[in-house]
């Protein structure tokens, strides 16, 4: 079977990049797909009266109104809830707002003077120059308390990594911390300063967030084709498992799966990019919070973060929790392991990124989304870039 363009993976970035080729009138291509069902990570089950999310906890932001334009004309909304989100993160005994900086008024005043001190000690408070290593970067950003207390075991817990193997350069996302914006809020006691990302978020009304990708896939039909993995790929004809040929390949899946059928140089590249597999387990248990979800920095706790589904899958009870696998213990009522969820951004993964999507893009292989561009993207910006994709290949 011959097409134009060959879709590896029918998540979020493969189906908008699918159905944006439809919307311009485009039919010559396919979309191949491992799983029984298209959603990718934003897959969903119905379990206990509700929702529990594959890929830990999936919500729709509110800021790119052009992919809010596109998900509404597959799951009207009129069919979500529109959410202000209050997050919370449990630090020993204490439960306080998320981010932590703009709510360390919550701590008893001893704590918050304790926090506020190590804050003003903080490097990149005084000015001192700005280090390479992950750890030392932590404190040179937060200070010694925000690092020892929740930062470092947080992100011990989450990627289960030695965090000096990771790079600093994604760290942009981390808001700066104003010694005067905390003393502020400390004293007005609220919250002051950057507001976190998602600060409004939607959830469809009667299900998970992986509806809408089921109704995408819906639309496109016999264009998807399920329970299809990548056992082969010749690259020097972009035919997968010798039955499909391309003229591009989209590359929406992680490379890993077909590196035994890249050039040796390539493969080798790709063998060195790291990732996180990460649990899911729901609980069958009235959780009493007011909180959509919450982060543990407590390594004694296998989890390192829990969804708390009553409270934006309204009508519902439970709970699910979000693990890294190498951490798992007994499964809840309901239990589920993603293989690949979080990339990890290594010290090198840049410069080996860039040289695998430089190599692929000279045979016509195109990388997109969390896995075709191993970076840690929300299911919003995967679908905006592949708009972005579709309308630059559409032109071809």
């Amino acid at each position: 079977m011959k097409v134009k363009f060959l879709i590896l993976g029918a998540g979020p970035a493969g189906l908008t990049f699918a159905s944006f080729l439809k919307k311009r009138g485009i039919s010559d291509f396919l979309v191949l797909e491992k799983e029984a069902e298209a959603g990718g990570l934003c897959r969903s089950v119905m379990f206990d009266g509700g929702p529990v999310d594959f890929g830990g906890g999936h919500i729709l932001d509110v800021r790119r109104k052009h992919v809010l334009d596109f998900i509404f004309s597959y799951l009207p909304e009129s069919e979500w809830n529109l959410f202000h989100r209050n997050t919370k993160i449990r630090i020993g005994k204490y439960e306080v707002g998320y981010p932590l900086e703009s709510n360390i008024w919550q701590f008893p005043e001893e704590l918050q003077i304790e926090y506020l001190e190590s804050i003003a000690r903080a490097g990149s408070v005084q000015g001192t120059p700005m280090p390479e290593a992950f750890s030392e970067w932590i404190y040179w950003k937060l200070g010694d308390k925000i690092a020892e207390t929740y930062m470092l075991p947080y992100n011990k817990k989450i990627f289960s990594c030695d965090l000096d193997d990771l790079g600093t350069y994604w760290l942009y996302k981390l808001p700066n911390v104003s010694f005067r914006e905390v003393l502020t809020s400390c004293l007005r006691h609220e919250p002051f300063g950057t507001l976190p990302g998602h600060a409004d978020f939607y959830y469809p009304k009667k299900a998970g967030y992986g509806e809408v990708f089921l109704r995408i896939a819906d639309d496109l039909k016999d264009k998807v084709i399920y329970r299809t993995p990548v056992c082969s790929l010749d690259w020097n004809t972009l035919t997968v498992n010798g039955e499909f040929q391309g003229e591009y390949l989209i590359n929406t899946i992680p490379w890993r799966e077909f590196a035994a059928s890249l050039p040796d140089e390539i493969a080798a590249e790709v063998a060195e990019l790291r990732y996180t597999s990460v649990d899911i387990d729901y609980f069958a248990k009235k959780d009493n919070t007011d909180s959509h979800w919450t982060y543990f920095a407590d390594p004694e706790l296998s989890y390192h973060r829990i969804l708390h589904r009553e409270n934006f899958a309204l009508g519902t009870r439970g709970f699910w929790t979000e693990t890294n696998s190498s951490r798992a213990v007994a499964p809840g009522d309901y239990h589920y392991r993603n293989e690949y969820a979080y990339p990890l951004n290594t010290i090198r993964k840049p410069e080996q990124i860039a040289g695998i999507l430089k190599w692929a893009s000279s045979h016509n292989i195109i990388g997109l989304g969390r896995w075709g561009e191993w970076e840690h993207m929300n299911s919003d910006v995967a679908m905006e870039k592949g708009m972005m994709l579709a309308e630059k290949m559409s032109a071809l």
